[in-house]
Protein backbone atom coordinates (compact mmCIF):
# COMPACT_ATOMS: atom_id res chain seq x y z
CA UNK A 1 0.00 0.00 0.00
CA UNK A 2 2.83 2.39 0.80
CA UNK A 3 4.47 1.58 -2.51
CA UNK A 4 1.25 2.45 -4.29
CA UNK A 5 1.08 5.81 -2.54
CA UNK A 6 4.68 6.60 -3.43
CA UNK A 7 4.14 5.71 -7.07
CA UNK A 8 0.93 7.73 -7.22
CA UNK A 9 2.56 10.76 -5.64
CA UNK A 10 5.55 10.59 -7.97
CA UNK A 11 3.28 10.46 -11.00
CA UNK A 12 1.16 13.28 -9.70
CA UNK A 13 4.11 15.58 -9.03
CA UNK A 14 5.48 14.77 -12.47
CA UNK A 15 2.24 16.04 -13.98
CA UNK A 16 2.34 19.13 -11.77
CA UNK A 17 5.90 19.79 -12.89
CA UNK A 18 4.74 19.73 -16.50
CA UNK A 19 1.99 22.18 -15.60
CA UNK A 20 4.47 24.52 -13.96
CA UNK A 21 6.76 24.34 -16.99
CA UNK A 22 3.77 25.08 -19.22
CA UNK A 23 3.05 28.23 -17.21
CA UNK A 24 0.30 30.79 -17.32
CA UNK A 25 1.68 32.60 -20.36
CA UNK A 26 1.80 29.54 -22.61
CA UNK A 27 -1.06 28.54 -24.88
CA UNK A 28 -2.72 25.19 -25.47
CA UNK A 29 -3.58 24.72 -29.12
CA UNK A 30 -6.37 22.14 -28.79
CA UNK A 31 -8.67 20.65 -26.19
CA UNK A 32 -7.63 17.08 -25.37
CA UNK A 33 -10.03 14.45 -26.76
CA UNK A 34 -12.15 12.45 -24.34
CA UNK A 35 -10.31 9.17 -24.81
CA UNK A 36 -11.92 7.57 -21.78
CA UNK A 37 -15.40 7.99 -23.23
CA UNK A 38 -14.20 6.75 -26.62
CA UNK A 39 -13.00 3.60 -24.88
CA UNK A 40 -16.35 3.28 -23.05
CA UNK A 41 -18.22 3.48 -26.37
CA UNK A 42 -15.80 0.99 -27.89
CA UNK A 43 -16.24 -1.48 -25.02
CA UNK A 44 -20.03 -1.15 -24.87
CA UNK A 45 -20.54 -1.47 -28.66
CA UNK A 46 -17.63 -3.81 -29.39
CA UNK A 47 -16.49 -1.67 -32.32
CA UNK A 48 -13.34 0.43 -32.83
CA UNK A 49 -13.81 4.17 -32.29
CA UNK A 50 -10.56 5.64 -33.68
CA UNK A 51 -12.14 7.06 -36.83
CA UNK A 52 -15.19 8.32 -34.94
CA UNK A 53 -13.05 10.05 -32.30
CA UNK A 54 -10.87 11.71 -34.93
CA UNK A 55 -13.83 13.11 -36.88
CA UNK A 56 -15.79 14.11 -33.79
CA UNK A 57 -12.77 16.07 -32.56
CA UNK A 58 -12.47 17.88 -35.89
CA UNK A 59 -16.11 18.90 -35.78
CA UNK A 60 -16.11 19.88 -32.09
CA UNK A 61 -13.01 22.01 -32.69
CA UNK A 62 -14.63 23.69 -35.69
CA UNK A 63 -17.84 24.47 -33.79
CA UNK A 64 -16.42 25.29 -30.33
CA UNK A 65 -12.94 26.59 -31.10
CA UNK A 66 -9.82 26.12 -28.98
CA UNK A 67 -8.69 26.92 -25.43
CA UNK A 68 -7.15 30.13 -26.77
CA UNK A 69 -9.99 31.07 -29.12
CA UNK A 70 -13.33 29.64 -27.94
CA UNK A 71 -16.37 29.79 -30.19
CA UNK A 72 -20.08 29.46 -29.55
CA UNK A 73 -21.85 27.67 -32.47
CA UNK A 74 -24.88 29.97 -32.51
CA UNK A 75 -25.33 29.43 -36.26
CA UNK A 76 -26.27 25.80 -35.59
CA UNK A 77 -28.47 26.50 -32.54
CA UNK A 78 -32.19 26.88 -33.19
CA UNK A 79 -33.57 28.62 -30.11
CA UNK A 80 -32.89 32.26 -29.33
CA UNK A 81 -32.30 31.33 -25.68
CA UNK A 82 -29.70 28.80 -26.77
CA UNK A 83 -27.93 31.29 -28.99
CA UNK A 84 -27.64 33.63 -25.99
CA UNK A 85 -26.78 30.94 -23.45
CA UNK A 86 -23.23 32.20 -23.03
CA UNK A 87 -21.53 35.52 -23.68
CA UNK A 88 -18.67 35.21 -26.17
CA UNK A 89 -16.85 38.14 -24.60
CA UNK A 90 -16.92 36.32 -21.26
CA UNK A 91 -15.57 33.17 -22.92
CA UNK A 92 -12.70 35.20 -24.33
CA UNK A 93 -11.92 36.67 -20.92
CA UNK A 94 -11.98 33.28 -19.21
CA UNK A 95 -9.91 31.40 -21.77
CA UNK A 96 -6.26 31.41 -22.79
CA UNK A 97 -3.25 32.82 -21.01
CA UNK A 98 -3.36 34.92 -17.84
CA UNK A 99 -2.91 38.68 -18.22
CA UNK A 100 -4.58 42.04 -17.53
CA UNK A 101 -5.22 44.86 -19.98
CA UNK A 102 -4.78 48.62 -19.45
CA UNK A 103 -8.24 48.85 -17.89
CA UNK A 104 -7.19 46.14 -15.40
CA UNK A 105 -9.65 43.65 -16.85
CA UNK A 106 -8.49 40.12 -16.12
CA UNK A 107 -8.08 37.47 -18.81
CA UNK A 108 -7.26 33.77 -18.62
CA UNK A 109 -9.55 33.41 -15.61
CA UNK A 110 -10.18 29.67 -16.05
CA UNK A 111 -6.46 29.08 -16.54
CA UNK A 112 -5.66 31.07 -13.42
CA UNK A 113 -8.30 29.72 -11.06
CA UNK A 114 -9.63 26.38 -12.34
CA UNK A 115 -7.42 24.47 -14.76
CA UNK A 116 -5.02 23.04 -12.14
CA UNK A 117 -7.89 20.98 -10.68
CA UNK A 118 -10.52 20.72 -13.40
CA UNK A 119 -8.25 20.33 -16.43
CA UNK A 120 -8.18 22.10 -19.80
CA UNK A 121 -11.46 20.60 -21.03
CA UNK A 122 -13.25 20.48 -17.67
CA UNK A 123 -12.60 16.77 -17.25
CA UNK A 124 -11.71 16.98 -13.55
CA UNK A 125 -8.28 15.68 -14.49
CA UNK A 126 -6.06 18.67 -13.82
CA UNK A 127 -2.54 18.11 -12.47
CA UNK A 128 -3.72 18.49 -8.86
CA UNK A 129 -6.71 16.16 -9.19
CA UNK A 130 -5.06 13.03 -7.78
CA UNK A 131 -4.19 14.89 -4.60
CA UNK A 132 -7.87 15.55 -3.85
CA UNK A 133 -10.62 13.47 -2.30
CA UNK A 134 -13.21 13.77 -3.70
CA UNK A 135 -11.86 14.38 -7.18
CA UNK A 136 -12.65 17.70 -8.89
CA UNK A 137 -15.84 17.62 -10.92
CA UNK A 138 -15.77 16.35 -14.51
CA UNK A 139 -18.37 18.64 -16.11
CA UNK A 140 -18.31 16.91 -19.51
CA UNK A 141 -21.02 14.41 -18.54
CA UNK A 142 -23.42 17.29 -17.86
CA UNK A 143 -24.07 16.00 -14.32
CA UNK A 144 -23.86 18.43 -11.40
CA UNK A 145 -24.36 17.64 -7.72
CA UNK A 146 -24.96 20.97 -6.02
CA UNK A 147 -27.92 22.78 -7.53
CA UNK A 148 -31.47 23.94 -6.87
CA UNK A 149 -33.04 22.10 -9.82
CA UNK A 150 -34.49 18.64 -10.33
CA UNK A 151 -32.11 15.68 -10.16
CA UNK A 152 -31.84 15.19 -13.95
CA UNK A 153 -31.70 18.93 -14.68
CA UNK A 154 -28.74 21.20 -15.19
CA UNK A 155 -27.94 23.84 -12.56
CA UNK A 156 -29.03 27.43 -12.99
CA UNK A 157 -26.49 30.18 -13.55
CA UNK A 158 -27.25 31.29 -10.02
CA UNK A 159 -26.37 27.81 -8.70
CA UNK A 160 -22.96 27.96 -10.38
CA UNK A 161 -22.36 31.53 -9.23
CA UNK A 162 -23.15 30.57 -5.62
CA UNK A 163 -20.85 27.56 -5.81
CA UNK A 164 -17.99 29.82 -6.91
CA UNK A 165 -18.81 32.28 -4.15
CA UNK A 166 -19.24 29.65 -1.43
CA UNK A 167 -16.92 26.85 -2.52
CA UNK A 168 -17.70 23.27 -1.49
CA UNK A 169 -16.86 22.75 2.20
CA UNK A 170 -15.10 19.47 2.91
CA UNK A 171 -13.55 19.32 -0.58
CA UNK A 172 -10.67 20.94 -2.42
CA UNK A 173 -13.07 23.44 -4.04
CA UNK A 174 -12.34 26.83 -2.40
CA UNK A 175 -14.42 29.96 -2.20
CA UNK A 176 -13.71 32.50 -4.94
CA UNK A 177 -15.31 35.35 -3.03
CA UNK A 178 -12.13 37.38 -3.51
CA UNK A 179 -12.58 37.20 -7.29
CA UNK A 180 -14.59 40.09 -8.71
CA UNK A 181 -18.25 39.63 -9.59
CA UNK A 182 -17.70 40.21 -13.32
CA UNK A 183 -14.84 37.74 -13.34
CA UNK A 184 -16.98 35.12 -11.60
CA UNK A 185 -19.73 35.69 -14.17
CA UNK A 186 -17.18 35.05 -16.92
CA UNK A 187 -16.19 31.81 -15.19
CA UNK A 188 -19.86 30.74 -15.02
CA UNK A 189 -20.15 31.25 -18.77
CA UNK A 190 -16.97 29.26 -19.36
CA UNK A 191 -18.12 26.37 -17.13
CA UNK A 192 -21.38 26.18 -19.09
CA UNK A 193 -19.40 26.34 -22.34
CA UNK A 194 -17.12 23.46 -21.28
CA UNK A 195 -20.10 21.42 -20.06
CA UNK A 196 -22.04 21.87 -23.32
CA UNK A 197 -18.95 21.22 -25.40
CA UNK A 198 -18.03 18.12 -23.40
CA UNK A 199 -21.51 16.59 -23.36
CA UNK A 200 -21.92 17.26 -27.08
CA UNK A 201 -18.59 15.54 -27.72
CA UNK A 202 -19.57 12.50 -25.64
CA UNK A 203 -23.00 12.05 -27.15
CA UNK A 204 -21.87 12.70 -30.72
CA UNK A 205 -19.19 10.03 -30.35
CA UNK A 206 -21.90 7.50 -29.49
CA UNK A 207 -24.09 8.83 -32.32
CA UNK A 208 -21.24 8.35 -34.79
CA UNK A 209 -21.24 4.63 -34.05
CA UNK A 210 -24.96 4.10 -33.42
CA UNK A 211 -26.44 6.24 -36.20
CA UNK A 212 -23.80 7.19 -38.75
CA UNK A 213 -22.07 3.86 -39.30
CA UNK A 214 -18.63 4.60 -37.86
CA UNK A 215 -17.32 1.12 -37.28
CA UNK A 216 -14.50 -0.52 -39.21
CA UNK A 217 -14.15 2.43 -41.59
CA UNK A 218 -15.28 6.01 -42.09
CA UNK A 219 -18.77 6.27 -43.71
CA UNK A 220 -19.58 8.01 -46.98
CA UNK A 221 -19.79 11.79 -47.34
CA UNK A 222 -23.38 12.26 -46.20
CA UNK A 223 -22.63 10.53 -42.89
CA UNK A 224 -19.06 11.79 -42.56
CA UNK A 225 -18.65 14.14 -39.60
CA UNK A 226 -15.29 15.43 -40.82
CA UNK A 227 -16.99 16.93 -43.87
CA UNK A 228 -18.94 19.26 -41.57
CA UNK A 229 -15.86 20.96 -40.18
CA UNK A 230 -15.66 23.37 -43.11
CA UNK A 231 -19.39 23.63 -43.76
CA UNK A 232 -20.59 27.21 -43.36
CA UNK A 233 -23.49 27.70 -41.01
CA UNK A 234 -26.65 28.92 -42.69
CA UNK A 235 -30.36 28.33 -42.70
CA UNK A 236 -30.69 27.56 -46.41
CA UNK A 237 -33.80 25.32 -46.69
CA UNK A 238 -32.65 24.17 -50.15
CA UNK A 239 -29.42 22.65 -48.90
CA UNK A 240 -29.40 18.97 -49.69
CA UNK A 241 -29.86 16.51 -46.86
CA UNK A 242 -26.68 15.78 -44.96
CA UNK A 243 -27.10 12.90 -42.51
CA UNK A 244 -24.13 13.82 -40.34
CA UNK A 245 -25.24 17.45 -40.07
CA UNK A 246 -28.75 16.45 -39.08
CA UNK A 247 -27.46 14.17 -36.31
CA UNK A 248 -24.89 16.66 -35.06
CA UNK A 249 -27.25 19.63 -35.09
CA UNK A 250 -30.02 17.70 -33.35
CA UNK A 251 -27.61 16.56 -30.67
CA UNK A 252 -26.19 20.06 -30.18
CA UNK A 253 -29.65 21.56 -29.76
CA UNK A 254 -30.67 18.84 -27.31
CA UNK A 255 -27.68 19.60 -25.09
CA UNK A 256 -28.06 23.38 -25.36
CA UNK A 257 -31.80 23.24 -24.66
CA UNK A 258 -31.17 21.31 -21.44
CA UNK A 259 -29.34 24.43 -20.20
CA UNK A 260 -31.62 27.11 -21.65
CA UNK A 261 -34.59 26.99 -19.26
CA UNK A 262 -33.17 25.70 -15.99
CA UNK A 263 -34.94 28.41 -13.97
CA UNK A 264 -38.22 26.61 -14.75
CA UNK A 265 -36.84 23.40 -13.23
CA UNK A 266 -35.95 24.83 -9.82
CA UNK A 267 -37.52 22.76 -7.03
CA UNK A 268 -40.17 24.79 -5.24
CA UNK A 269 -39.63 24.97 -1.48
CA UNK A 270 -42.70 25.57 0.72
CA UNK A 271 -42.52 27.77 3.83
CA UNK A 272 -40.47 26.19 6.57
CA UNK A 273 -42.28 24.65 9.50
CA UNK A 274 -41.12 25.54 13.04
CA UNK A 275 -37.72 24.13 13.90
CA UNK A 276 -38.70 22.76 17.29
CA UNK A 277 -38.11 19.62 19.29
CA UNK A 278 -41.27 17.93 18.01
CA UNK A 279 -40.19 18.45 14.40
CA UNK A 280 -36.78 16.99 15.21
CA UNK A 281 -38.43 13.98 16.91
CA UNK A 282 -40.62 13.31 13.87
CA UNK A 283 -37.66 13.78 11.55
CA UNK A 284 -35.66 11.25 13.55
CA UNK A 285 -38.38 8.62 13.04
CA UNK A 286 -38.43 9.24 9.31
CA UNK A 287 -34.62 9.25 9.14
CA UNK A 288 -34.58 5.81 10.78
CA UNK A 289 -37.36 4.43 8.60
CA UNK A 290 -39.79 4.20 11.50
CA UNK A 291 -42.56 6.39 10.10
CA UNK A 292 -44.04 4.12 7.46
CA UNK A 293 -40.71 3.09 5.98
CA UNK A 294 -40.80 5.81 3.30
CA UNK A 295 -37.08 6.48 3.60
CA UNK A 296 -34.29 4.99 5.66
CA UNK A 297 -31.51 7.56 5.75
CA UNK A 298 -29.83 5.75 8.65
CA UNK A 299 -29.21 2.77 6.39
CA UNK A 300 -26.41 4.74 4.71
CA UNK A 301 -25.66 7.69 6.98
CA UNK A 302 -25.65 5.63 10.19
CA UNK A 303 -28.02 5.70 13.17
CA UNK A 304 -26.46 8.89 14.52
CA UNK A 305 -25.59 10.40 11.13
CA UNK A 306 -21.96 9.46 11.75
CA UNK A 307 -21.43 7.41 8.58
CA UNK A 308 -20.52 4.26 10.52
CA UNK A 309 -22.57 1.92 8.32
CA UNK A 310 -20.38 -0.16 6.00
CA UNK A 311 -21.15 0.71 2.39
CA UNK A 312 -19.34 -0.14 -0.84
CA UNK A 313 -20.36 2.07 -3.72
CA UNK A 314 -18.98 4.45 -6.33
CA UNK A 315 -20.18 7.58 -8.08
CA UNK A 316 -21.48 7.60 -11.66
CA UNK A 317 -18.22 8.93 -13.07
CA UNK A 318 -16.48 5.74 -11.89
CA UNK A 319 -19.36 3.38 -12.61
CA UNK A 320 -19.42 4.50 -16.23
CA UNK A 321 -16.13 2.77 -17.01
CA UNK A 322 -16.44 -0.05 -14.45
CA UNK A 323 -19.67 -1.61 -13.18
CA UNK A 324 -21.78 -0.46 -16.13
CA UNK A 325 -19.36 -2.38 -18.34
CA UNK A 326 -19.42 -5.37 -15.94
CA UNK A 327 -15.95 -4.45 -14.68
CA UNK A 328 -15.14 -4.50 -10.99
CA UNK A 329 -13.54 -1.23 -9.84
CA UNK A 330 -11.04 -3.37 -7.89
CA UNK A 331 -9.97 -5.29 -11.03
CA UNK A 332 -6.77 -3.39 -11.84
CA UNK A 333 -6.08 -5.27 -15.07
CA UNK A 334 -9.55 -4.58 -16.47
CA UNK A 335 -9.46 -0.95 -15.35
CA UNK A 336 -5.93 -0.32 -16.67
CA UNK A 337 -6.91 0.56 -20.29
CA UNK A 338 -9.25 3.26 -18.97
CA UNK A 339 -6.60 4.52 -16.56
CA UNK A 340 -4.13 4.66 -19.46
CA UNK A 341 -6.69 6.67 -21.43
CA UNK A 342 -6.89 9.23 -18.62
CA UNK A 343 -9.50 7.94 -16.14
CA UNK A 344 -8.83 8.70 -12.50
CA UNK A 345 -8.29 5.73 -10.18
CA UNK A 346 -11.61 4.28 -8.94
CA UNK A 347 -12.26 5.62 -5.49
CA UNK A 348 -15.10 4.54 -3.22
CA UNK A 349 -17.75 7.10 -2.35
CA UNK A 350 -18.99 7.41 1.24
CA UNK A 351 -22.23 8.84 2.68
CA UNK A 352 -21.88 12.22 4.36
CA UNK A 353 -21.13 12.26 8.08
CA UNK A 354 -24.02 14.50 9.00
CA UNK A 355 -22.91 14.86 12.61
CA UNK A 356 -19.99 16.98 11.41
CA UNK A 357 -22.35 19.72 10.24
CA UNK A 358 -20.41 20.21 6.98
CA UNK A 359 -22.55 20.22 3.84
CA UNK A 360 -20.70 20.38 0.55
CA UNK A 361 -23.65 21.82 -1.34
CA UNK A 362 -24.56 24.34 1.37
CA UNK A 363 -26.30 24.05 4.72
CA UNK A 364 -29.31 26.36 4.57
CA UNK A 365 -32.74 24.89 5.22
CA UNK A 366 -33.97 25.43 1.65
CA UNK A 367 -30.82 23.83 0.26
CA UNK A 368 -31.16 20.75 2.46
CA UNK A 369 -34.87 20.50 1.60
CA UNK A 370 -33.99 20.28 -2.08
CA UNK A 371 -31.26 17.77 -1.29
CA UNK A 372 -33.77 15.45 0.38
CA UNK A 373 -36.30 15.84 -2.44
CA UNK A 374 -33.93 15.46 -5.40
CA UNK A 375 -31.13 13.39 -3.94
CA UNK A 376 -27.67 14.04 -5.36
CA UNK A 377 -27.16 13.51 -9.08
CA UNK A 378 -24.25 11.27 -9.98
CA UNK A 379 -24.25 9.52 -6.59
CA UNK A 380 -26.20 6.74 -4.84
CA UNK A 381 -28.09 9.37 -2.79
CA UNK A 382 -31.70 8.79 -3.94
CA UNK A 383 -34.57 11.22 -4.41
CA UNK A 384 -37.53 11.23 -2.01
CA UNK A 385 -40.81 11.82 -3.88
CA UNK A 386 -43.04 14.45 -2.30
CA UNK A 387 -46.84 14.71 -2.34
CA UNK A 388 -49.36 16.62 -0.29
CA UNK A 389 -50.68 13.37 1.18
CA UNK A 390 -48.33 10.94 2.91
CA UNK A 391 -48.11 7.41 1.51
CA UNK A 392 -45.91 4.34 1.64
CA UNK A 393 -43.71 5.81 -1.08
CA UNK A 394 -43.90 9.60 -0.62
CA UNK A 395 -43.18 12.21 2.01
CA UNK A 396 -45.24 15.33 2.55
CA UNK A 397 -43.53 18.74 2.44
CA UNK A 398 -43.86 19.01 6.23
CA UNK A 399 -42.19 15.62 6.64
CA UNK A 400 -39.30 16.76 4.45
CA UNK A 401 -38.87 19.76 6.75
CA UNK A 402 -38.88 17.38 9.72
CA UNK A 403 -36.02 15.41 8.14
CA UNK A 404 -34.14 18.65 7.43
CA UNK A 405 -34.54 19.74 11.04
CA UNK A 406 -33.27 16.41 12.33
CA UNK A 407 -30.27 16.58 10.00
CA UNK A 408 -29.55 20.12 11.18
CA UNK A 409 -29.75 18.98 14.79
CA UNK A 410 -27.22 16.23 14.05
CA UNK A 411 -24.88 18.95 12.81
CA UNK A 412 -25.19 20.96 16.01
CA UNK A 413 -28.12 23.30 15.34
CA UNK A 414 -30.38 23.58 18.37
CA UNK A 415 -34.16 23.44 17.99
CA UNK A 416 -36.45 25.49 20.16
CA UNK A 417 -38.89 23.92 22.57
CA UNK A 418 -42.23 23.22 20.94
CA UNK A 419 -43.89 26.58 20.43
CA UNK A 420 -46.91 27.19 18.17
CA UNK A 421 -45.52 30.55 17.07
CA UNK A 422 -41.87 29.51 16.70
CA UNK A 423 -40.07 31.35 13.94
CA UNK A 424 -38.66 29.29 11.01
CA UNK A 425 -34.89 29.07 10.78
CA UNK A 426 -34.43 28.60 7.03
CA UNK A 427 -32.26 31.71 6.64
CA UNK A 428 -29.93 30.78 9.47
CA UNK A 429 -26.84 28.75 8.49
CA UNK A 430 -26.47 25.54 10.47
CA UNK A 431 -23.53 24.92 12.76
CA UNK A 432 -20.37 24.23 10.82
CA UNK A 433 -21.69 25.43 7.43
CA UNK A 434 -20.79 28.78 5.85
CA UNK A 435 -23.28 31.52 5.15
CA UNK A 436 -24.42 31.01 1.58
CA UNK A 437 -24.84 34.72 1.04
CA UNK A 438 -28.17 34.65 -0.75
CA UNK A 439 -31.39 32.70 -0.45
CA UNK A 440 -31.74 29.96 -3.05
Amino acid sequence: MNATRISLSAGTFAVISVALIWGCDSSVKQFPPNRVHALIVEASRDVPTDAAMTDVERLVSAWFGTPDEPRWPAEWIESSAGKRLVNLENLTRASGRVYSDKQNRHFGLYTEHCVTCHGIAGGGDGPASLLQNPYPRDVRAGIFKWKSTERASKPTRDDLAKLLLRGAPGTGMPSFSSVGTEDREALVDYIIYLAVRGEFERKLLADAVDELGYEDSRPDDDANLASLASLAGDADPNRRRHDALEVAQDRLNEVVDSWSHTEKEVISVPPETPFDTESVRRGREIFHGVAGGVVNCAGCHGPDGDGTVTTVDFDDWTKEFTTRLSISPEDRDAVKPFRDAGALRPRQIFPRKLNQGIYRGGGKGETLYRRVVAGIAGTPMPASPVKEQASATCLTPDQVWDVVHYVQSLGGARPTAKQPNAQPSGDTPTAGSPDEGVTQ
